[in-house]
């Protein structure tokens, strides 16, 4: 059964001697003969009840019936309007600094795979610079891969500051997450020769947790931000451990 906006209502056979009429219920929990629908109908379909003969239907189903077609003629409600992005305060340059990286090979334990050639890299979507694609991970790009053998890892990149309605906010190709959770992440991954990388591990940064006035101080002419991290974590495994944040001058 279909209004003009939805389908409210199905009929669909259940066993030899019942049906099970389906309705799509808003704000409504199952209770008496209004039960919870599963496998019903499509995925809209939530509360269903039990028919076995015509006299089944009564004033109590026709109710039912009755309600679920005046929520499906109701107007849908409003589209909330999607928040403007607040003013760009400037651009941060945000350094991150890793040491102690653990080796190319890598087995995560008895039985699990065993990594020959591991890499770490900077998540992000900036086609100008070096990457290797990661497959299955929306788009995302392992930017500036390093050789998880080397002495050090470095990458540099622009963060647009903003304020936000209480706090700041960040943007820009290598931030990540929603306006609770903004952050920007390393990829550890293992490159078995086919171009791309193969992620097994992600460290996030996150950008809430810094100081507000130490990003400031980093907006300001001739500063940034500096992240120092280790790459490994306290078993010598790929990782991030013992972050820290600190607004420096630029060389």
């Amino acid at each position: 059964m279909v209004s003009p906006r939805r389908t409210f209502a199905v009929v669909q056979p259940t066993t030899k001697s019942r049906v099970d009429l389906g309705f799509r219920l808003d704000g409504v929990e199952p209770a008496g003969r209004l039960l919870a629908a599963r496998n019903v109908g499509n995925g809209s379909i939530n509360r269903r009840i039990a028919l076995s003969g015509p006299g089944d239907i009564d004033e109590v189903v026709l109710g039912w019936l009755r309600r679920a077609y005046e929520q499906s003629m109701a107007p849908p409600a409003p589209r909330r309007r999607a928040r403007r992005p607040g003013p760009a305060l400037g651009t941060l340059a945000v350094v991150i600094e890793g040491s102690d990286l653990p080796g190319l090979a890598w087995c995560p334990g008895a039985g699990g795979p065993a990594y020959q050639n591991v890499h770490v890299a900077l998540h992000g979507h900036d086609q100008d610079r070096s990457f290797l694609p990661m497959p299955g991970r929306g788009g995302w790009l392992a930017i500036e891969p390093v050789p998880a053998d080397a002495p050090s890892a470095r990458w540099e990149m622009p963060v647009t500051v903003r304020q936000g309605d209480a706090d700041l906010d960040f943007a820009g190709p290598f931030v990540r997450g929603d306006r609770t959770d903004r952050h920007l992440a390393l990829a550890w991954g293992d490159v078995p020769g086919d171009g791309t990388l193969r992620l097994f591990r992600a460290c996030k940064f996150g950008l809430a947790d810094i100081d507000p006035d130490r990003v400031e101080d980093a907006l300001r002419p001739g500063r940034r931000l500096v992240a120092r991290v280790r790459l490994t974590d306290t078993r010598g495994n790929p990782g991030c451990t013992d972050l820290a944040w600190s607004a420096e001058r630029a060389p």
